[in-house]
């Protein structure tokens, strides 16, 4: 017998850590070649890390919810004949859904920056200054909670050290937020997995962009007649294809998106640039069981109808199953949350992070309203859209989301939009 060390392999191109997620293995255990060993969850996907050899299960090394570097000791084996002292590993699995959100999750690493505490920086910040022979502890972090970010390492390499580079010792230390005390009936759940990739992504997102919301409702009583017409000639077809109000109001979002370009962008931190996109990339928020993950219709203007209800269904069992590839999670301009008869009123979502815009889809229900002077009976529903003001107006807003309405109320019009 002999014992192989078994390290952290490579997670992808520029990722030198990730949050060790799930033991899929413990102590005393037998394994088989290419049984997965653990979870992973780096700042773009979750993967699944597999043992090159049969044999057992000597030690783990680390436990859930810690930070593991690339080439760090994972697990320690025992396995047949002889064998090296350690291994890197022959690479992880295919990624599954991380978060977005939203959809790409920039990970923290650990508190605000002090000489005693390690910085706060993505894996990609840390090498960037690791390439060019930077101590990120002297570069004053712009980022939320004191991140240092791509930007501040390019300031500090393009002569704006001498505003951006602080000395250890005029390093401020964050106080840190007292203790919640503790009753005999609690439960405390740790922050970890998605979840906490979540809330990092909402922290980034909500503390980087000044959020603002426009609200209006929707007479959406010619849609529901339309969509009716429409399921009812696909099933006459033989076409067990379901349409549900979603793919009506991508394509609806879609046309509005065409007159307002600069809501289907992201925002470059790095550069202070806005990115005007030049596809139609549209997010999807879908709940699952970790969490709301954010799945990507990719060219969703080139899908019809039909296939829009077909593939928005595929990403939605997809997420639940944490089956998404990580190309369905990534490439998002502009995202869609709704909840259907869950979402409410109307509510103010946080914006998909570096996406400029989100809107909100809420409850459809028949309430009375004015029509022709007249009190009527009919089918409405409300849109909430958040923006990040640093790049959209409000009067932009307000404009996108009537153009969007437009063609919810009158939804033939959707049909000379797709022409």
């Amino acid at each position: 017998m002999a014992i192989f060390e078994f390290k952290l392999p490579d997670l992808g191109e520029g990722v030198m850590e990730g949050e060790l997620v799930k033991w899929h293995v413990k102590e005393g255990d037998p394994v088989k070649e290419d049984q997965v060993l653990a979870e992973v969850m780096t700042d773009k996907a979750t993967v699944t890390v597999p043992t090159p050899k049969a044999g057992r299960v000597v030690k783990t090394h680390g436990k859930e919810g810690d930070m593991a570097k690339v080439h760090q000791l994972l697990v320690t084996l025992e396995i047949e004949g002889a064998a090296p002292a350690q291994a890197a590993g022959h690479g992880a699995a295919a990624p599954a859904p991380a978060a977005a959100t939203a959809a790409p999750v920039a990970a923290a690493t650990a508190a605000a920056p002090a000489p005693t505490t390690k910085v706060l920086a993505t894996p990609v910040t840390r090498r960037m200054a690791r390439e060019h022979g930077l101590d990120l502890a002297t570069i004053a972090g712009s980022g939320p909670q004191g991140r240092v970010t791509k930007a501040d390492v390019k300031a500090a390499l393009e002569g704006g050290a001498e505003k951006n580079v602080v000395a250890p010792a005029a390093q401020q230390v964050r106080p840190a937020a007292p203790p919640v005390s503790a009753g005999r009936a609690d439960e405390r759940v740790p922050l970890r997995g998605l979840r906490k990739k979540i809330a990092e992504k909402m922290v980034r997102s909500k503390f980087t962009m000044p959020h603002f919301a426009f609200v209006e409702e929707v007479d959406a009583t010619d849609l529901v007649a339309l969509r009716a017409r429409l399921n009812k000639q696909l099933a006459a077809a033989g076409d067990n294809t379901k349409l549900n109000y979603l793919p009506f109001i991508i394509k609806a979002t879609i046309a509005a998106l065409k007159k307002f370009p600069h809501l289907n962008a992201n925002f470059d931190e790095t550069t202070q640039e806005l990115v005007v996109r030049g596809e139609y990339n549209i997010g999807m928020a879908v709940a699952t069981p970790d969490g709301l993950t954010v799945a990507v219709v990719k060219d969703a203007d080139r899908l019809t109808l039909a296939e829009l209800a077909q593939e928005t269904a595929r990403l939605g069992v997809a997420a639940r199953e944490r089956k998404l590839k990580l190309e369905e999670l990534t490439g998002g301009t502009f995202t869609i949350t709704s909840l259907g008869q869950s979402g409410g009123l109307f509510a103010t979502p946080i914006i998909n992070h570096p996406e400029v815009g989100i809107m909100g889809v809420h409850k459809l229900k028949q309430r009375p309203a004015v029509k022709d002077g007249q009190v009527v009976v009919r089918d409405m529903m409300n849109l909430s859209l958040s923006c990040d003001h640093r790049v959209i107006d409000g009067s932009v807003a307000a404009d996108f989301v009537y153009e969007v309405i437009k063609y919810l109320e009158k939804p033939d019009l959707l049909f000379l939009a797709m022409a």
